[in-house]
Parts: C-alpha cells; sequence; structure tokens
C-alpha cells in the first residue's frame, strides 16, 4: 500500500519526503485555502517534491466545467491526478477526461455502489472516507472491505485511497483489507513511526554505551 501525505503545505510534504517512504499527496480546495498560497504554483512543487502522483481538485460543480477545469490541472504537470466530487457531474467529467489519458481520482465515496460507478467511468483511484464514515457510527473499514472484494470479483482495476484517516490503526487496517494506497494528515504519519517502547529501548542503549565508555 502506498502512503501518500494530505496536505498542501509544502514544508510537511519536504519533511516526510525525506524519509523515503512517501509515494504522492493529495490536496482539496480546503487545504490549499489554508496554505495562503496561489494554487496552481502549489500544485507544481509539491509535484516536484514528490515525483509521483498529487491530487489536485476542481471546484466546478457542472461536467462541462470539470472537464474545462480538469483539463487546465493536468497540464500543470505530469503527476497531477485530478480530483472530482463523486455526483452525476462527476462521473460525466470522470468519462470524458478518463478517456483522454488524465488521471481520475473521485472523492467523496460513501458506498460501494458509488465506488462501482467510479470505476465503471474510468476513475483512476476512487477514495472512500473513513474517519466520516466512522463519524455518523458505521464502521468505515466495512466498506474498504466491500469496496476491495467489489473489485476483485469484478476484475476492476480502479485502485482503492483510503481517506479521512484519523489514526494509524485506521492505516493499519486499511493495509490489511486491500486499500492500495492511504492518504493522512502530517500528524498520523508522524504517529506510525513513533512508539514508547522503542524510544525507551534507545534510551537504554544509548544509556548503557555511555557507561561502557565514559568519555575522557
Amino acid at each position: 500500500m502506498d502512503l501518500y501525505l494530505d496536505t498542501a503545505e509544502i514544508a510537511e510534504i519536504k519533511e516526510i519526503a525525506a524519509w523515503g517512504v512517501l509515494a504522492g499527496v493529495t490536496t482539496n480546495p480546503s487545504l490549499v485555502a489554508r496554505s495562503g498560497r496561489p494554487l496552481e504554483p502549489t500544485i507544481k512543487e509539491i509535484c516536484q517534491i514528490v515525483q509521483g502522483p498529487v491530487s489536485a481538485e476542481v471546484v466546478s460543480t457542472t461536467a462541462a466545467d470539470m472537464v474545462a477545469e480538469g483539463r487546465r490541472l493536468a497540464a500543470i504537470d505530469e503527476h497531477v491526478v485530478v480530483k472530482l466530487p463523486t455526483t452525476i457531474d462527476g462521473l460525466k467529467a470522470c468519462k470524458i477526461l478518463s478517456s483522454e489519458g488524465v488521471r481520475i481520482n473521485m472523492t467523496l465515496v460513501f458506498s460501494a455502489n458509488q465506488a462501482l460507478l467510479c470505476a465503471k467511468a474510468g476513475a483512476w483511484c476512487v477514495s472512500p472516507f473513513l474517519g466520516r464514515i466512522d463519524d455518523i457510527s458505521w464502521e468505515g473499514m466495512d466498506l474498504i472491505r466491500e469496496i476491495a472484494e467489489l473489485f476483485q470479483v469484478q476484475n476492476l482495476s480502479t485502485r482503492i485511497l483510503a481517506a479521512s484517516i484519523r489514526h494509524p490503526r485506521h492505516v493499519t487496517q486499511a493495509a490489511m483489507l486491500g486499500a492500495d494506497i492511504a492518504t493522512m494528515p502530517a500528524k498520523v504519519f508522524q504517529q506510525l513511526i513513533k512508539h514508547p517502547l522503542t524510544d525507551a529501548g534507545l534510551k537504554a542503549f544509548l544509556e548503557d554505551w555511555a557507561k561502557a565508555n565514559p568519555k575522557v
């Protein structure tokens, strides 16, 4: 499973990219707005850092406008994946853009039926929102399981991008259930590497070494 950052903050992306494990980035209009920077230069810089798929989302609501905006976004960099909402107009735009060779991330997926429609429309990936499903007292991981089984049975190549990830356990569960990608905030990415026993063990090793090798 590939690991993505869900952010438009350049400093966060540079930090995690330096770990050698970052495969891509997802953004949305809210994240770009919070960064305080213009969209196109921000997306371009992210692509140059990551050298992998970078989702850039349209803000249009009609199919025709989504197609036009999607073409502009795709022209920013070869790594751009155009992000479309899972609506009827989004499906129409997905079909057109995907037929032109543009990779599409269909976002705000909350059911297996929506994921199936997106795949049939040519989506490169679908983004089920785990945390938001948990928020309404349903199991987000059940949706990952259903989509993964559906895509396998129907021999669909569309990727599953687990989104709205709130904590490290979401990442583990998504990987075990067959998600192809997990995207998460920098805070969760940092939590993946942290463990108190690792910190305690390293501290003990260094203390023992210092005792055996006192400085002159």
